[in-house]
Order: structure tokens, then C-alpha cells, then sequence
């Protein structure tokens, strides 16, 4: 079991970012995650640092802590031969700290370079291709591809690293988790649905199931709940609302009826360990070995030192 801290780049400023990735590492973290978009969720979030430039930078203040992207879309706002390049440069900077989380993408941050919006089947088959390309830079040579959506043309990664970097592949279904199963070196989520991780393993996946889990750490529940809702309440819409929703007001409208009382029962809030232990173990009995706290906290220095004393303690036991 591997706990990781979730660093959320809608709402923080990248210098505090690369700060608590260096905190989580002495709090006993094993890893951080950072989202990957081009605008925030919510109005009020604020920020949207670039992920790689400050993975990059954490990769050198940091000696043991795993990294990751969670997740990236390397098929639309990026081309897939630039995250190849990315990916491969960040592993062998990092040595061999960092796993590369793709997903197929949200139209909030995608669709900022004017090829518009794909339905979801011409998205998942666009998704496909950009996988197939970076397996195929990642082999070494030069290398050309002619798909549906995507090409490539003569292009290699001139520095690969000696081991290169698992690609853990998000899924919310079991045809997502058939490409990830044939395609990824693990499995991505942020739901604690074992038939998703049992449909990747019946289409032969193998090896690390990633997954975040929502906390809200406070001096107590209802101060935990306000934060979660501040910052998350947009989590509660489902991936199926949130991928195709087009700019923050449009999350700010559509999560209005979202209650306090609400992220109170999908978080664990407040300063409880048993409670934070609780919600924890939902995703690891569904299944999944690699968790990230994602944590809606407004003092993420105490919560540090509550992972280090308390819940970390607990959860490993």
C-alpha cells in the first residue's frame, strides 16, 4: 500500500505547491499527484500552474517522493509525442521517481486549442492513439504513425531513461478499463468501484490501482465539510457532468444545489482518525493500493503533522 498527498493545482499557487510536495515528503508521503488542466474548476479556485514545470521542480527538492501526473490528456491540448518527450525527460530527472497518469480529458481545460470537443467514443478512440504513439516513441527510433485522429511524422525521444515510467490510465468504465488493461501499466480512478478494478483485471490489467481519496481535515466535521465544499463541490456533479462542462461559471452554476451537508457524507471531515480510516478503507477494499489524499483542508501544515502522528500511523497499521 503506497498513500500519496494530492496537490491541487486549481486553488494554490505553484511555489506553495512545490512547498508542500517537499512537506509531504517529510511527513511520510509517498508520493504526490498534481492535476494537470489549463483553467480551474470554480471561480473562486483562482490558479492553474503549469503540472510538468512544477513536477520538475519538485523532482529536485525532493530525494524519495514518487511523483505523478493525475491525470494528463495527452491527446488533445497536448500532442502525444510532447508528453512522450515530457515524461521520458521527468523520469530520468527524477531517478525513476515519476509515474505518467493519462486520462482522456475534460472540456474545461481541452478544449482552449480550438479543435472543438469530441463525443466520447471519437475521445476514447483519439485517447487510444495518443497511448499507442508514446508506446511507440518509448521504444526507441524514429518513428511515424498515421491514425484517425492523430499523426506523427518522423519523431523521436532522443533521451530515454534506463527504466521508463508506468502509465497508470484512468478509467470510469469498463470499455476505459479495457484500454487500460491493454495499454497502461495500472489503473487510475477516483471512485471506490471494485467492478471497475475487477473489469480491468478480467481484461488482464496488472499491477498499480490508483485513487483519491476526499478529506477534509478540521477541528471538527462541520468546519471540514464548509472547506470540502468551498473546493470540491464540483466532485459531487460525476465525471460524466464534469467532462463536459466548458468553463468555471458553468461549474459554479451547475454545482449551486450542492450542499455542506453533502460533502459531509462523501468526505471524511473533521479531526477524527477512525472517520479518515473509514473512508480510506472504502477504496482499499475496493481494491486499490496507491491512495492519494485528497485533502480540502485550509491549513495543510496541520494536516501534514496529522498524517505524520496520527492517520498515517493508522492507516499503515
Amino acid at each position: 500500500m503506497q498513500i500519496g498527498y494530492k496537490l491541487f493545482a486549481e486553488d494554490t499557487e505553484p511555489k506553495e505547491l512545490i512547498r508542500r510536495a517537499v512537506e509531504a515528503e517529510r511527513a511520510g508521503f509517498d508520493f504526490v499527484e498534481i492535476s494537470d488542466h489549463f483553467h480551474p474548476w470554480l471561480p473562486e479556485h483562482s490558479h492553474s500552474g503549469f503540472a510538468w514545470a512544477i513536477l520538475s521542480a519538485i523532482a529536485a527538492k525532493t530525494e524519495t517522493l514518487r511523483i505523478a501526473t493525475g491525470v494528463t490528456c495527452p491527446s488533445v491540448r497536448y500532442h502525444p509525442a510532447i508528453i512522450a518527450q515530457a515524461a521520458a525527460t521527468l523520469q530520468i530527472i527524477s531517478d525513476g521517481r515519476f509515474t505518467l497518469g493519462v486520462g482522456a480529458g475534460e472540456r474545461l481545460s481541452e478544449r482552449i486549442v480550438g479543435q472543438g470537443w469530441p463525443e466520447v467514443g471519437d475521445r476514447h478512440r483519439r485517447f487510444r492513439e495518443a497511448l499507442e504513439i508514446i508506446r511507440l516513441l518509448w521504444s526507441g527510433g524514429t518513428h511515424s504513425y498515421r491514425g484517425e485522429f492523430l499523426q506523427l511524422s518522423d519523431a523521436r525521444v532522443y533521451d530515454l531513461p534506463e527504466v521508463l515510467p508506468e502509465i497508470v490510465v484512468a478509467a470510469g468504465g469498463p470499455q476505459a478499463a479495457k484500454l487500460a488493461a491493454e495499454l497502461g501499466d495500472g489503473l487510475f480512478s477516483t471512485d471506490p468501484d471494485a467492478s471497475l478494478v475487477e473489469a480491468w483485471t478480467a481484461a488482464g490489467g496488472s499491477g498499480p490501482r490508483w485513487c483519491e481519496v476526499p478529506t477534509a481535515y478540521a477541528a471538527d466535521a462541520r468546519a471540514g465539510a464548509e472547506a470540502a465544499h468551498a473546493r470540491f463541490r464540483f466532485g459531487q456533479l460525476g465525471w460524466k457532468v464534469n467532462a463536459e462542462l466548458p468553463d468555471p461559471a458553468a461549474f459554479e452554476q451547475a454545482s449551486a444545489a450542492i450542499r455542506v451537508e453533502d460533502m459531509e457524507e462523501a468526505f471524511a471531515c473533521g479531526p477524527d482518525v477512525e472517520r479518515h480510516a473509514e473512508v480510506f478503507g472504502q477504496f482499499r477494499d475496493a481494491g486499490f493500493d496507491h491512495l492519494a489524499l485528497m485533502d480540502a483542508s485550509t491549513d495543510p501544515d496541520a494536516f501534514m503533522a496529522f498524517f505524520h502522528d496520527e492517520l498515517g500511523p493508522r492507516l499503515r497499521a
